[in-house]
């Protein structure tokens, strides 16, 4: 049979290509599914200081109805609390700007776990939450 390429071993080499692609897609996806993960959490504990932030409230008397004030020293002292349980959340910033509404920034830095070659500093995921206080 001369004049014929031989074919051998090409199916081969197309299998072992498809199973590194296929070994590169789902290591993305898992660190894909990672940061969603993180960024949750992050979400999640910058709800919670809000929340926590906006029942720190005093009350005070005005025009003989009582009225939920905020002040930025309860916001933070509350928001430090509910973060402090948690070892990898910092607290950037925790302030009222109106008296009656908290506002809770947090922050974390997340690190690939599997691909930590193409993010070796990892990436600093900031989640900021609003809760409002109110007597009724």
């Amino acid at each position: 049979m001369t004049g014929w390429r031989r074919d051998d071993g090409s199916a081969l080499v197309l299998t072992l290509g498809y199973a590194a692609l296929t070994i590169a897609l789902i290591l993305v996806c898992a660190d894909a599914t990672s940061l969603y993960l993180a960024r949750k959490r992050t979400d999640a504990a910058a709800d919670a200081a809000a929340l926590a932030g906006a029942e720190g409230y005093s009350v005070v008397i005005v025009d003989r109805r009582p009225v939920a004030r905020l002040s930025d020293v309860g916001v933070r002292t509350r928001a430090e609390q509910v973060i402090a349980a948690h070892d990898s959340l910092r607290l950037v910033a925790a302030r009222t700007p109106d008296g009656t509404t908290a506002r809770v920034t947090v922050a974390t830095t997340w690190h690939a776990p599997l691909l930590a070659l193409f993010a070796p500093g990892g990436v600093v995921i900031e989640s900021t939450a609003s809760a409002r206080t109110a007597i009724n």
